[in-house]
């Protein structure tokens, strides 16, 4: 009854805010704004503050991509980077075994020489950025078909990376900005010498479970430390954010820079309802399965439980997000009508101009059409690849990676550039602990998924099960592999096409045998979809600089942006939500609970409950336009101070996929006082804290 009842009163209120929203004429906080292109005017009109160029650079130096997914920033000028804790869970498995469980117990290196190196985890920071849209479409040529534009496309971005990387040494990433609009040359310096500095128990990291994810008031100390070592020494980090323990203040402005990963802002409305009707059901049902596989899996016993943790957490916190996503958004017909009359407006002001209209005014309808096309393939689409198992991964990626290499740079597959091949061996190469069962299970699991989608007579399950069943067939693949052992796939790799064409290992065999398919498959998603929709994006994106500039910012797309917004309480559920929490309140919500389940804490928080200031803040809430990937982003001040660490959004964030909400979006974020509270008082890391406040 609870959910149901606070379901109807969040529809309630969303339909509302939605409303007032569409007849709003002020500006709003939305944006999630490049660092090229910051909303200087926005901020100027609202709050009277311009960010200089200077506090700009610092901000971005300052600012780390993690790799894996999520954000963080350098705070101390000894290389240390802070992020959330659910940011690090999967390096914090890595690191971890049987008898060493640091997601259960924390982690904290006291000295130096205590802290963990990190076996794949690669952190980026953007060095520089370059405008590269006339040479990317200089590439195209008037008369090629989309096919031909599209490969010579390709091959141009191939050769901007290639060249980039060979003169200054940087990751180089040509990025599409407005699906094509633009395009930008980033350059990031990479950092894979990363050790583990400290963590809390998950416990308290993730206090309320699964039941509090998306919600507010909250009461986390989801944060982690690691330090950048460069040569063997800790990094000499000139960028750093100074730590201001007393935070920000009710309607303070406030910032946050961060990479989130994706959103659909600027999709048109056939894309969406492709989104709304395929897309989201698919992956929706995709994922409750794999958590019932990894439930079943952690259900035999307590290290299978340890082990399977953090792919459940991840699960679970995709389910929520993207439950949100589609009811309160996709399925919320004020959605699709607002989008509806966005894109009737932008097409009436483009068929305006005649010149533009030649020139731009078929993109809509080439989309719907190309939408049309994907819907009858979607499940095909999805399903044709072996899902679920790092082993399995491996093994397509060793087989495409002796081909791809052979080929000019210009003609190979995306992932296999010489721009990118750094990052794919150095993941390929992890030594990070491998585990058969839970192998086996996830692939027996998927492939079964497959089975019930596609039918066993599908021609890609024949190769992969031939005759067997999913679970006979994963356990075959599985028991029978070497791929586990770090130098059984560097053998592969340096042993180029002969050692895998030689090699009897059952899951190189099958990607062997998979590769025409895998290739026939890149080869129709090419040819049918890419070939289309890039051009058609672009010219979009073209148009909407001609009806609009660039007053709108582009969608997320894992690169660094800057949104902003002020501390802000917010209507919830016929009341208003306090825009801070207190140490008061996590032990109220604790003993609420009888200490139990999710809501109980690690005994060092009772035991040591007479030392701790109760009114410490813990949490607080901003309006500033965040998701997915700003996960361990740092939330500053107009000093550029450091005074929150983002981690989670409110449920009434949960459509910010699709369109922002200034009245109820909320991103979450933990109070710097409560880290630095914790770390002295609960953990006896002074010097940790000393540190990161600069003493």
């Amino acid at each position: 009854m609870r959910t149901k009842s606070v379901g109807v009163l969040l529809l309630t209120a969303f339909v509302g805010s939605f409303l007032a929203l569409t007849s709003a004429a002020r500006p709003s906080d939305e944006g999630m704004w490049t660092f090229d292109n910051p909303p200087t005017k926005l901020l100027q009109e609202k709050f009277g503050f311009t960010p200089t160029r200077e506090w700009l650079d610092h901000v971005r130096l300052a600012s780390v991509r993690f790799n894996d997914g999520g954000s963080g920033s350098f705070v101390s000028p000894r290389g240390l980077v802070m992020t959330n804790h659910h940011v690090a869970l999967g390096q914090l498995e890595k690191l971890s075994s049987a008898g060493h469980d640091y997601v259960a117990s924390g982690f904290y290196a006291g000295t130096p020489e205590e802290e963990q190196k990190s076996p794949d985890l690669e952190l980026n920071v953007l060095i520089s950025m370059e405008d590269v849209t006339g040479k990317v479409a200089a590439a195209v040529k008037p008369g090629l078909t989309g096919e031909q534009a599209l490969k010579a496309r390709e091959a141009e971005i191939a050769r901007i990376e290639r060249e980039s990387l060979k003169q200054t040494g940087l990751r180089s990433n040509v990025v599409p900005l407005y699906y094509g609009g633009e395009y930008w040359l980033y350059r990031y310096k990479r950092y894979t010498d990363v050790r583990l500095v400290f963590a809390p128990e998950r416990q308290a990291a993730y206090f309320g479970g699964d039941w509090d994810n998306f919600t507010y008031p909250r009461h986390d100390l989801d944060v982690a430390f690691f330090r950048v070592y460069e040569n063997g020494q800790p990094l000499n980090t000139v960028n750093y954010l100074k730590w201001e323990r007393d935070g920000a203040r009710d309607n303070e402005l406030v910032f946050v820079s961060g990479h989130p990963g994706s959103t659909d802002r600027l999709f048109t409305v056939a894309e969406l309802k492709y989104e709304r009707d395929y897309r989201f059901p698919m992956v929706l049902n995709y994922i409750k399965k794999r958590i019932a596989i990894l439930r079943e899996y952690s259900a035999k016993g307590v290290e299978q439980q340890r082990r399977a943790l953090g792919s459940i957490f991840g699960l679970e916190n995709s389910k929520k997000a993207l439950t949100g996503e589609y009811e309160q958004g996709l399925l919320n017909e004020n959605l699709i009508k607002r989008k509806e009359l966005e894109e009737k407006e932008f097409r009436e002001k483009v068929a305006a101009n005649p010149k533009s209209e030649e020139e731009y005014g078929d993109a809509w309808s080439v989309i719907a059409a190309t939408m049309s096309k994907l819907e009858k393939v979607h499940k095909q689409q999805f399903y044709r690849q072996l899902m679920g198992s790092r082993l399995a991964g491996y093994g397509t990626t060793i087989v495409l990676y002796v081909a791809e290499i052979t080929k000019p740079d210009g003609e190979r597959l995306e992932g296999y550039h010489d721009s990118e091949l750094e990052s794919l061996k150095f993941n390929l190469l992890s030594g990070a602990p491998i585990y058969n069962d839970l192998e086996e299970a996830n692939l027996a699991g998927t492939l079964q998924m497959s089975v019930s989608e596609l039918g066993a007579d599908d021609p890609f399950l024949k190769i992969v099960l031939g005759g067997r069943t999913p679970a006979q067939a994963a356990k075959d693949l599985i028991s029978g592999t070497k791929l586990a052992e770090v130098p059984a796939r560097e053998a592969l790799v340096k042993g180029g096409a002969k050692a895998v064409a030689n090699s009897n290992d059952p899951l190189i065999v099958l990607a062997r045998n998979l590769e025409p398919s895998i290739r026939e498959n890149i080869k129709w998603n090419k040819y049918n979809i890419e070939s289309v929709i890039v051009p058609a994006h672009e010219k979009i994106g073209r148009a909407r600089f001609a009806v609009y500039g660039k007053s709108v910012s582009p969608d997320a797309t894992f690169t660094l942006r800057l949104s902003f917004g002020t501390v802000a309480r917010y209507p919830m559920n016929g009341t208003e939500a306090p825009y801070k929490t207190t140490l008061y309140g996590l032990f109220d919500r604790s003993l609420g609970f009888d200490r139990s389940t999710d809501w109980a804490l690690p005994d060092r928080f009772w035991n040591n409950l007479g030392k701790l200031d109760l009114s410490t803040p813990v949490n607080f809430v901003n309006s500033c336009d965040i998701i997915g990937g700003n996960s361990g982003s740092p939330v500053i001040n107009k000093d550029a101070s450091l005074v929150g660490l983002i981690f989670d959004g409110n449920i009434e964030s949960l459509a910010g996929r699709f369109f922002y909400d200034e009245s109820v979006n909320r991103a979450v974020a933990v109070h710097p006082a409560y880290i630095s509270e914790a770390l002295r008082k609960l953990y006896d890391a002074g010097r940790l804290v000393d540190e990161i406040e600069g003493k």
